[in-house]
């Protein structure tokens, strides 16, 4: 290796290309001593060669037939993701910094180099709008093979880029090779792409960019056999709260194959009951794209998570809202309103809801489910300024009260004259909906798990925002308090209970679905 490293670039670069196939050759050796060396001398010229190419950077390439380093290669694509485009970028997924993930590192080492590769966002499918805007990030394995057979292909050297999650293996002759792999790196690119921490706090007091951002997006490649887990963010949050759990969940082999993780966006403005109606579009209109028949498997046992107002939603998916929750808002039936039929179509979908199909568990996390007294403080009166005229819903509740004055509950009337309605007012625990909405609980048959925060001096006792009173939900099949501020999802207690509650989750659907016919 020396004597190469002592020569010319473009000597160089030929080199290890030669290196990294002659060395693939030998992998399918009979003797132990001369296999195991090869794949390890495989690997270290393959990886030589993608840094003599890079030079420290990105390399992009496009399946099929590219030049790198002035020669031609064939790029072969083996099991990758139809999210990746036939145009990708590649970068060492070591040189990825883990600083968004609090640098833990989920890899395990083996046969080829780790890599993660980048494709720009797609336009041409439906799913597409499923996939984060700044781009798809997946893990894949890379190395370099002679060409196979006569004359194959011109005879062009071979890059490989594997994908190591579905195909863990690579079989030179009769050996089979352990591929290396790195589930953190593609994860952490994403994170470092991303604009969402300030688009979270702008789209709380009304910004509209993170509202053109929310929807519902797929960290990994939809799989129609695994379980979802639906992750729901809370006022003036995103995904990035949940950097470290989704983290620790790819990066245990058993969860990740049999989960996949979605990510909820939603613009953290409006009140309760609207935010409740929003998240459900979202996940409808992703199952109308992922599978518009209905027939999936992954449509039964659902997962959700939710963190802070994130966790007063999800229970408010899977709860059944009640004539006592309309009462409190309003003295006259629906159909006696006067109104476009537009906005009372939206009303009603606000108000009148059922148990979101498919869900069997919850997991709480840091959830005000009877409200928060920081909402009656300062944040609360200034988002009530900035944030109301922003929310769509509330424009047509707003053409309703005008239209029906005296079909208005005198206390929200009262709300309305001295302020607005808004995520951090319905929050309040004397708020008259919520009052009326944190009696609705999860339908029969979904378990639910608690986990809250408090801090020491903390008076009452909580995490500063949310009162152990408030996140500590009656019924629930485990609580765990731990020792933390609001932002619960980050400690690393709290991650091992979700872990733990997902292994018992899908153990139990394995056992249903062993008994079944």
């Amino acid at each position: 290796m020396e004597a190469i490293r002592g020569q010319s670039a473009q000597a160089q670069t030929n080199a290890w290309l030669h290196c990294a196939m002659l060395a693939h050759d030998a992998m399918a050796a009979e003797q132990a001593a001369t296999k195991t060396a090869a794949g390890l001398l495989a690997t270290q010229c393959s990886r030589a060669f993608f840094d003599r190419v890079a030079q420290g950077g990105p390399i992009d390439v496009t399946m099929g037939k590219s030049f790198l380093g002035g020669i031609a290669i064939r790029v072969e694509f083996r099991g990758m993701p139809d999210s990746l485009a036939k145009s990708v970028y590649l970068e060492p997924a070591d040189q990825v910094p883990m600083d968004p993930l609090d640098g833990v590192r989920h890899h395990r080492a083996g046969f080829g180099v780790p890599l993660v590769v980048f494709a720009l966002p797609c336009s041409d499918r439906p799913i597409c709008r499923l996939y984060p805007p700044e781009g798809v990030f997946r893990p894949a394995t890379m190395w370099l093979e002679a060409p196979s057979g006569a004359g194959a292909h011109d005879d062009a050297p071979v890059l490989v880029l594997q994908n190591p999650v579905l195909q863990p293996e690579h079989v030179a002759g009769t050996n089979r090779y352990e591929l290396a792999e790195d589930v953190s790196a593609p994860y952490a690119q994403l994170l470092e792409q991303t604009r969402l921490r300030r688009l979270a706090w702008w789209g709380m007091i009304g910004g509209a960019e993170v509202g053109k951002r929310s929807g519902l997006f797929l960290l990994d490649d939809y799989d129609p056999n695994k379980t979802p887990i639906i992750m729901i963010h809370g006022v003036a949050g995103s995904p990035l709260i949940w950097a470290r759990l989704s983290n620790a969940i790819m990066g245990d082999p058993e969860l990740h194959r049999r989960y996949q993780i979605w990510h909820i966006v939603y613009q953290s403005n409006a009140p309760l009951l609207v935010e409740r109606y929003r998240v459900q579009h979202y996940i409808d209109e992703a199952w109308r794209v992922l599978d518009p028949d209905g027939r999936a498997p992954a449509r039964q046992g659902v997962v959700l998570i939710g963190h802070s107002m994130g966790g007063v939603i999800a229970r408010l998916l899977c709860a059944q809202s009640t004539p006592e929750v309309w009462s409190a808002a309003f003295t006259a039936p629906m159909d006696s309103l006067h109104a476009d039929a537009s906005d009372l179509t939206t009303l009603k979908n606000v108000f009148q809801f059922t148990p979101y199909p498919g869900v069997d568990e919850i997991i709480f996390m840091a959830a005000p489910q009877r409200g928060s007294p920081a909402a009656e403080g300062l944040l609360g009166r200034l988002v009530g300024l900035l944030a109301w005229r922003h929310i769509e819903e509330m424009a047509g509740l707003m053409r309703i009260v005008v239209q029906n004055p005296k079909s208005i509950q005198p206390a929200i009337q009262s709300i309305l004259q001295t302020g607005h309605i808004t995520s951090i007012t319905s929050l309040r625990p004397d708020e008259p909906v919520t009052l009326a909405d944190e009696k609705l609980m999860p339908a029969a048959g979904v378990r639910y798990d608690t986990i809250a925060g408090v801090l020491p001096g903390v008076k009452p006792p909580g995490d500063g925002y949310v009162p152990l009173s408030s996140a500590l939900l009656p019924g629930s099949t485990t609580t765990l308090i731990v020792r933390s501020d609001h932002k619960v999802p980050n400690r690393p207690d709290a991650i091992a209970d979700v872990l733990k509650i997902l292994r018992e989750h899908g153990n139990a659907h394995d056992v249903v679905s062993s008994t079944v016919p």
